[in-house]
């Protein structure tokens, strides 16, 4: 406040030299600013879409909330999701990220709504489309970006790549398709059994859900009433085939039959987070299991192998940018509440920019993890032990 008055106080002295004129420009901006910010509105109400139901007699609201600190929240987690993942597009065609690649632009209203209606404390898994939750579960765009060129600073210690990412209360980034969803409620069992109340977010996609594992997990987490979210995102294409052409039933949400589901719009952050909040309620109340289906889409291939143009238009691609871009109906939302202002955004992107930059800087400036380092980590809080390597005289040491 005293900085602000003695701006104020220059200004009105009316000083012509070339520093009082800098000081007229940073007053008023200054002066502007503060009124600006005193302006926005604080919270709003939108309405979102009803979800469908699957053995369950009340959905989410049809109304959510939203504050300010939220929506700007969401908007730069997501803002951080896409460059994130378009860096990698950029360094993978450089040919400085190599290997299996997934990339998660367009579906990040599904991680940043599931974050916002579980706890950090909650328990999460998730197949090789992992990168968007490593950062919602809490590691950092460096770490991550070190991750996909394999080095040192890692978030696995340059030794998992882009499919095996873990951080506290996340486990992957799982290479097998489906192999997570069992693992999951193995998860959920460990909560029920140590009598926290806690729960685990189990995540899957449509090319998955036709996977017999899955089928017997519903089973078994239903017979024993596990505190687990299984949520199957849709994203239209299982690799490269349709949903259509690949399941004989696309109601995803009803593929529990005995487990309770629903159908969410998986574009709209808010009823994502609406939606979890309704599920995480039902764990945590002892009702069992429930199945969740966010319909999306992914704007890249499958994999970086994929041009993801053969077996869908350009336009399709196109045309779900321009109406259901989940960043965009955010933004579009906040300024049409006063809840930001354009400029503000901008410079939210600004920032975002840059900490992309320096992290990938960063990930291709690090160290690669030495050889002596390949076999540590096997097992938690072991003593160290010899890990046989390539042929029975090779001898490695594994550190905990």
């Amino acid at each position: 406040m005293r900085k602000m008055l003695t701006i104020i106080s220059n200004i009105l002295r009316g000083s012509a030299s070339r520093n009082g004129a800098e000081l007229v420009s940073e007053g008023a901006r200054v002066v502007v600013s503060a009124r600006t910010y005193a302006d926005f509105t604080p919270q709003a109400t939108f309405d979102i879409k009803k979800c469908d139901l699957h053995k369950l007699e009340e959905g989410p609201p049809l109304q959510a909330v939203l504050s300010r600190e939220e929506g700007l929240q969401y908007y730069r987690t997501m803002q951080t999701m896409r460059r994130m993942e378009l860096k990698a597009d950029q360094l993978y065609k450089q040919k400085i990220i190599r290997g299996f690649c997934h990339l998660y632009d367009g579906q990040e209203a599904c991680a940043v709504g599931i974050e916002a209606g579980i706890n950090l404390s909650d328990h999460l898994i998730t197949a090789y489309r992992a990168h968007g939750y490593t950062l919602t579960r809490g590691g950092t765009v460096r770490e991550i970006m070190a991750e996909l060129t394999g080095r040192r600073g890692g978030i696995a210690k340059g030794k998992g790549g882009s499919m095996h990412m873990y951080t506290k209360h996340f486990y992957g980034g799982n290479g097998i398709v489906g192999a997570q969803v069992p693992l999951g409620a193995g998860v959920a069992l460990a909560c029920k059994y140590l009598g926290k109340n806690e729960l685990c977010v189990c995540l899957y996609g449509d090319g998955a859900a036709n996977q017999g594992q899955i089928f017997e997990t519903y089973n078994m987490a239903s017979l024993w009433k596990l505190p687990c979210i299984f949520i199957c995102e849709n994203n239209k294409y299982g690799m490269g085939t349709s949903v259509e052409r690949a399941a004989a039933s696309t109601d995803y949400y009803k593929r529990g039959d005995f487990i309770p589901g629903l159908r969410v719009d998986g574009m709209d952050v808010l009823c994502v987070r609406e939606a979890t909040k309704l599920a995480a309620e039902h764990c945590r109340s002892g009702k069992g299991p429930i199945l969740m289906e966010l319909q999306t889409y992914r704007y890249h291939g499958h994999s970086m192998s994929d041009p993801g143009v053969s077996y869908r238009t350009r336009d399709e691609i196109q045309e779900v940018r321009s109406k259901s871009d989940p960043i965009s109906m955010l933004k579009d939302r906040m300024l049409s509440n006063n809840m930001a202002s354009v400029e503000e955004l901008k410079e939210i992107d600004v920032e975002v920019r840059k900490e992309i930059e320096d992290a990938a800087q960063f990930a291709t400036t690090d160290p690669e993890p030495p050889l002596d380092d390949l076999c540590n980590h096997i097992f938690y809080n072991d003593p160290p032990m010899e890990v046989r390597g390539t042929n029975p005289w090779t001898k490695l040491k594994s550190v905990s």
